[in-house]
């Protein structure tokens, strides 16, 4: 297979467009989790309210393994852009949405049923967004960047996370807690339409993938789910365990965690805030170096890294966050350095998993179906057996035991670092052309 090369000014754009949709789409779950305390006293009063506003959460992730069924076939027939030019469009509409419904003192039960439907539109259109934009632009860059060029679609995770807990906490320090349950918390849901007409605009100009195009042009193995299930099971098995790795530790981490601080440590809502944004923006920081490096040593170490780290230094560092807000900060870096080297080669590493004429859909379908069972959930699982427990540690245990999961799925991935995504074939190391060969270690 020849090498992926790159077009700069092609480049440009499609890391921008990739990175906004992403932005966009985790901007809400940002906001979602920053405003937890908000929305429960809207939508969910009551003994049971934060938990309803945690099933909010992962009723979204429900409809995710539908919007992959749906969006990622589309995706393998019809292209990549016009795919993520409608979820971006979905996304933003209903995150927007959130912010002008009407709260449970309005219209009573009504309220956290539109709050769920808007949750489910969100799950859908999700479905097909991310497997998406990862695998245009990992199809994108070339094959000897690949880990550093997809970090920044995960900059833009970040970026999104950053940005909707940075606004939530402007918020908090300009209007106060009592006009923040009031009204307040509208505002951030409300941002995320200019944010999605943004990456509108950014991915209408998109030129479609070159890789996808080639497979387009030429005849090649039928496509769809049928196929997908019946050729590629270890591909997607492989994928589906290291997802549950990758997003109960995300979700957990970056999603549960202000939640957790605030009911569980006592923690103020304010330093939360302020505690998540630190630890992000270092994540960010650091996110370009780690996927660079996985393009030297190759994606299979970092995961190794990542996974056995995890696994080690959850409860330590959980129990370290219960001292005070300082060693809050600490151990939260700590773990989320830890899971960075994850974090900074999904879209280099999940799209090589499959072949060209099944890789939206692959991607989509392992990825939604794990997140639905393990990610999105993860909030609501840690909640409800803290409440029922009073373990303050079991997110902790929760990590271990998701990584040790990873870990198992890991010994089946392939090395793919430097490895040509072109073609019908299963990328792997050991077809890569001889110089790029050598620069990676196989297994």
């Amino acid at each position: 297979m020849t090498e992926t090369q790159e077009d700069p000014q092609r480049l440009r754009r499609s890391v921008a467009a990739s990175a906004m949709g992403n932005a966009t789409e985790w901007f809400d779950y940002g906001v979602y989790a920053a405003t937890a305390t908000y929305l429960t006293a809207a939508f969910f009063p009551g003994e049971l309210g934060t938990l309803g506003t945690m099933l909010g959460f992962a009723i979204s992730f429900v409809l995710r393994p539908l919007g992959g069924m749906v969006w990622g076939p589309l995706g393998d027939r019809l292209g990549r852009k016009r795919v993520l030019a409608t979820t971006i469009l979905l996304m933003a509409a209903a995150t927007g949405l959130i912010g002008l419904l009407p709260t449970h003192g309005q219209i009573g039960v009504f309220a956290p049923v539109l709050l769920i439907l808007m949750r489910v539109v969100q799950g859908f259109s999700t479905g097909g967004e991310y497997g998406g934009a990862a695998t245009y632009l990992a199809e994108t860059a070339g094959d000897r960047r690949r880990g550093f060029l997809g970090s920044f679609l995960e900059f833009g995770t970040l970026g999104g996370f950053v940005g909707g807990s940075a606004v939530v906490l402007l918020l908090q320090l300009m209007l106060g807690s009592a006009a923040m349950y009031d009204w307040g918390w509208r505002i951030p849901f409300l941002l995320a339409v200019p944010l999605g007409l943004i990456g509108l605009y950014l991915r209408s100009r998109l030129d479609e993938s070159p890789v996808f195009e080639e497979v387009a042009r030429n005849p090649h193995p039928p496509t769809g789910l049928r196929e997908l299930v019946r050729h590629y099971r270890r591909e997607l098995l492989t994928l589906g365990g290291l997802v549950i790795a990758l997003n109960v530790v995300n979700y957990t981490l970056l999603t549960y965690q202000p939640t957790y601080l605030q009911k569980s440590l006592g923690m103020a809502e304010s330093t939360t805030t302020a505690m998540m944004l630190i630890g992000q923006v270092v994540m960010m920081l650091v996110l370009p170096f780690f996927g660079a490096l996985s393009d030297r040593v190759g994606r299979r170490p970092m995961w190794l890294v990542s996974l056995v780290g995890l696994a080690v230094f959850a409860l330590p560092m959980y129990w370290l966050m219960g001292q005070g807000p300082v060693w809050a900060v600490i151990g939260f870096i700590v773990l989320g350095l830890l899971y960075v080297p994850q974090l900074s080669t999904i879209s280099a590493t999940f799209p090589a998993v499959f072949p060209t004429h099944v890789r939206y859909a692959g991607f989509a379908l392992a990825y939604n179906v794990s997140t639905a069972a393990f990610g999105g959930t993860a909030p609501l699982v840690n909640e409800a057996v803290i409440e029922a427990s009073g373990w303050s540690l079991f997110p902790a245990v929760y990590m271990i035991g998701a990584s040790l999961i990873g870990l198992v799925a890991w010994t089946f991935l392939r090395e793919t670092a430097g490895t040509s995504l072109r073609g019908t074939e299963v990328p792997d190391v050991l077809h890569t052309p001889v110089d790029a060969a050598a620069r990676v270690p196989s297994r």
